[in-house]
């Protein structure tokens, strides 16, 4: 013990000589054995062959992850989204819209089960064929913030939840800007929908670029104090998108859903028309719509028509217009 001390001295506390010095404690020991045979939780080392290679690349990769759901999610292309947490309305709609967009399109949406953009962004993943990935800030036995539980759950059943810290673990302020490395860090870019001057989405930001991946902001009204952050972004060289064709484009990205299994036990003429056609597209009658008119006349409400306005953005069929307007393309 005392010869131990002594190599470890010169390097670290005394606190830290005594926390490696004191062996494991038998009842987290305990604890954690008892959490890896729930059903859907494991634990992922730096050892192992499924590590994500992205983090790999990263100056500090984790050497445990707490896994709880599909950890192969971590092996496919991921997309960060973050945001406020005191999202406007048309802010939610926004993320919930383009994270469906993007899942649809291949992408994994990895964020920080947040309230507000995070909890959105979750939400459009997990309603998309690329599903969700939520890197949280405490032990991966607690949920926070409680209002996020069935969330949570949803992503536990159809996604995955991971985090780097230890069963228990509390949600420490400063846990959430460190979580905020492995949003990026797993992603091909990340997308910032909203974001005050001041909010922690622009940390991750900040260390997105440092990691070499690409920034993406949706701009605002110059009025409101949640797209300045967005707009500052914007200035620094980040990359305006006004659809997820934007974000698409700037990856390169060329995959694509497979279209719809059409069902066999009705006439090939009749299982047609039904591909062809479509209410959103019916009920655009050729001249510019706004977004208020297309939900009058399909009877969706605006977060589901603005996630298929998206999906039909995507396959060339319509096209956005300024003003908030859309147009079907013949």
């Amino acid at each position: 013990m005392a010869s131990g001390r002594s190599m470890l001295a010169p390097h670290l506390s005394s606190a830290q000589c005594d926390a490696l010095l004191a062996g494991p404690d038998a009842a987290e020991l305990d604890a954690a054995r008892a959490w890896l045979e729930q059903p859907g939780n494991s634990l992922m080392t730096l050892a192992d062959e499924d590590y994500p290679r992205t983090l790999l690349e990263i100056a500090d990769p984790p050497a445990i992850l707490y896994c709880k759901g599909q950890r192969a999610l971590l092996s496919r292309p991921g997309l960060g989204m973050v945001g406020s947490r005191n999202a406007t309305p048309q802010g939610v709609r926004d993320a919930e819209a383009f994270a469906h967009a993007l899942s649809d399109a291949g992408f994994t949406i990895i964020s920080g089960l947040a309230l507000g953009i995070d909890a959105a962004a979750h939400r459009g993943g997990l309603a998309g064929a690329g599903s969700s990935v939520a890197i949280i800030g405490t032990g991966i036995d607690r949920i926070y913030p409680a209002r996020n539980k069935a969330l949570a759950h949803q992503l536990a059943e159809n996604g995955l939840i991971v985090s780097e810290f230890p069963l228990g673990t509390a949600p420490l302020p400063g846990h959430f800007p460190r979580r905020n490395r492995l949003i990026s860090g797993l992603s091909r870019g990340v997308l910032v929908v909203e974001a005050a001057p001041d909010s922690g989405s622009l940390i991750t930001a900040r260390v997105a670029t440092e990691q070499g991946r690409e920034v993406f902001a949706i701009p605002g009204s110059i009025h409101s104090p949640l797209a300045r952050g967005c707009h500052a972004l914007i200035k620094q060289g980040a990359k305006l998108v006004e659809s997820a064709a934007d974000i698409l484009d700037e990856l390169a990205w060329q995959q694509r859903l497979a279209p719809p299994v059409l069902r066999q036990d009705r006439p090939q003429d009749e299982r047609m028309a039904e591909a062809l056609s479509d209410p959103i597209l019916d009920a655009l009658d050729g001249a510019p719509t706004t977004l208020d008119t297309l939900a009058q006349r399909t009877g969706l409400t605006l977060d589901a028509l603005s996630a298929k306005l998206l999906t039909l953005e995507l396959d060339g069929r319509i096209a956005s217009l300024p003003g908030g307007r859309y147009q079907k393309i013949h």
